[in-house]
C-alpha cells in the first residue's frame, strides 16, 4: 500500500476520533452566559439591530429595554461605545446614522447630572 494512502487513513481515523471525543466525551457547555459576555463586534451588531428597530417604530422605552440587557453600563454609554467601534471599523454610513440616531435618543432619555453646590 502506498504511503499516502496510509497517511490519509491515519488522518481520517484521527479526525473521526477527535470529533467523537469533542461531541460525546467532552462537549462544550455554556452555562449562565449573558449578552454582556459578547465581544465588542457582536455587541455593536446587536446595538445596530436595536437602532434599526428604533428607527422603524420610534419606541424609546423598547430600545432602552433592549440595550439594557447588555448590562455593561448605562444604555447611552453602551450605544456610544458601539458607535465608536462602528466608526473605527468602517461600518456603512447608513449604519452609522442609525447608531447616531439611537445614541441621541438614549442620551435624551438619560437625566442630565445635576451639579452639586457646596454649602457656604
Amino acid at each position: 500500500m502506498p504511503r499516502w494512502v496510509t497517511a490519509l487513513l491515519i488522518a481520517i481515523v484521527g479526525l473521526a476520533a477527535g470529533l467523537l471525543y469533542g461531541l460525546l466525551v467532552a462537549p462544550v457547555e455554556y452555562v449562565d452566559t449573558t449578552p454582556a459576555s459578547l465581544r465588542i463586534d457582536f455587541r455593536t451588531d446587536y446595538v445596530l439591530m436595536v437602532a434599526e428597530r428604533f428607527h422603524a417604530d420610534r419606541d424609546q422605552a423598547g430600545a432602552l429595554r433592549r440595550i439594557s440587557i447588555l448590562a455593561t453600563g448605562s444604555p447611552s454609554a453602551i450605544c456610544a461605545e458601539a458607535l465608536s467601534f462602528a466608526r473605527a471599523s468602517s461600518y456603512s454610513a447608513r449604519d452609522l446614522e442609525l447608531l447616531d440616531e439611537l445614541n441621541r435618543a438614549l442620551q435624551a432619555l438619560s437625566p442630565a447630572p445635576t451639579p452639586t453646590v457646596a454649602p457656604s
